[in-house]
């Protein structure tokens, strides 16, 4: 199959100029190994998942780094944690830059191991599974926000995909972008491997099944506020059990936890996170959506619609090598509004699916996946004029629209090919 090329590519490359070591994280097959070795094909390739070369690496550090000596990429550099003190040893003692290009699966335990080791040597960039610009060779690159400016130069280069539940079924991983690559059997084969190589490093998980049907559990939960008492109900296990298996989940890039806003002003706020499958397609697969047909008009289409578009904004921040987590959140207060929905008056929790945080200004976001809305429709945007030290900016209903439009003076309507 012919290679995608990556938003990450340019970032890559700057950071190699300007740091000692480069450590490329991200989930299994989101296509690190692949974009490292296009970057720096002169360099040497070792790849430490390897059996062979794993215990070289760990029985005789010190031996393996002499026969090895950079410029090297070390793929997989989390199975080998003895390492990064080899590799600090060699930055310190040299005063060139892009020495090491280092790779692995586990981002947050890499991070942990690089951070002790390797503070103001290593740049950290994060890959995700393709977005939708990637997939479409759309060189658009700024980070989504819902703004008049944003959307006129979105605007310039935005394409409407054929069928957009094909994609969030399928999914973004660089191998099922192929027509010929079996969408079963590929996440089939994902996820015996992830059980098997990366559940049984992070954790001491004694029966792979359990955690299996853990998996499926989360995935029909994503796109909802993390209830671990729902979850350890439904697979017969205690809490502190489950917390500590989210915690694989997230350390492992399957899933992202979507932080609430929760400033002394909204007293009535949840604290609760959401969880999120970080790839739809994966999702889709555990809970059994076999095609995109079912998956559009099934029960759970809002939420995977959700998450899709979630996930798609946080990777138009990481491809940008923009650290997201520190401006991204959601909202849902306990607080009930009336609202008419059916012609009927209901009374609801206000929400709010994600504010966006940039110079002070927040940003609201409402997801829905159908096709027509009014501004009625974002009323609880207004929740945050009460926070009195940040200023509202403008909000936007991300939804199925065929074209972008204005709802009201500050709130606009985005269709989900525009992010």
């Amino acid at each position: 199959m012919k290679y995608i090329e990556r938003a990450l590519e340019r970032i890559t490359l700057r950071a190699n100029k300007s740091f000692k070591a480069v450590l490329v994280t991200g989930a299994r097959q989101t296509g690190k190994t692949e974009m490292i070795r296009k970057l720096f094909p002169d360099r040497k390739y070792v790849a430490i998942d390897d059996p062979f070369v794993e215990d070289q690496a760990n029985d005789n550090p010190n031996v393996f780094m002499m026969l090895n000596r950079p410029p090297v990429i070390f793929d997989e550099v989390q199975r080998a944690p003895g390492l990064f003190r080899y590799i600090k040893i060699l930055c310190d003692e040299s005063s060139d830059k892009g020495l090491f290009c280092l790779s692995g699966s586990q981002p947050l335990e890499l991070m942990e191991k690089a951070s002790e080791s390797l503070s103001g040597r290593v740049a950290v960039v994060e890959m995700s599974a393709l977005s939708q610009r990637e997939i479409e060779g759309d060189s658009f690159d700024l980070s989504f926000l819902p703004t008049t400016e944003y959307m006129e130069k979105r605007s310039k280069t935005a394409k409407a995909p054929d069928n957009i539940w094909a994609r969030i079924h399928r999914g973004g991983y660089p191998a099922l972008q192929d027509p010929e690559v079996n969408w079963g059997d590929f996440f089939s084969g994902y996820v015996k491997t992830y059980l098997e190589r990366d559940v049984r490093k992070l954790s001491a998980v004694h029966n792979l099944n359990d955690f299996r049907r853990f998996m499926v559990a989360v995935a029909a939960r994503t796109g909802q506020i993390l209830n671990f008492s729902s979850i350890a109900d439904e697979i017969g296990k205690d809490q502190t059990t489950v917390k500590a298996w989210i915690s694989v989940l997230e350390s492992s890039g399957i899933i992202y936890l979507l932080e609430p806003y929760t400033p002394s002003v909204l007293n009535r706020a949840i604290k609760t996170p959401k969880v999120y499958f970080r790839d739809t397609g994966l999702a889709a697969y555990l809970t059994r959506w076999l095609t995109p047909e079912t998956l559009a008009n099934g029960a759970m289409s809002g939420a995977f619609f959700e998450t899709f578009v979630i996930s798609e904004i946080l990777k138009s921040y990481s491809n940008r090598g923009v650290d997201y987590r520190y401006c991204v959140s959601y909202y849902r207060g306990r607080d009930r509004k009336k609202i008419r929905r059916n012609g009927e008056t209901v009374e609801v929790e206000s929400e709010i699916d994600m504010i966006i945080e940039e110079n002070g200004v927040l940003y609201p976001v409402e997801i829905k996946q159908g096709a027509s809305f009014t501004a009625d429709d974002a009323s609880a945007f207004t929740v945050l004029d009460k926070v009195q030290e940040k200023k509202r900016g403008m909000g936007a209903i991300i939804c199925n629209c065929p074209q972008p439009g204005v709802l009201r003076d500050n709130i606009l309507q985005i269709p989900a090919w525009y992010i």
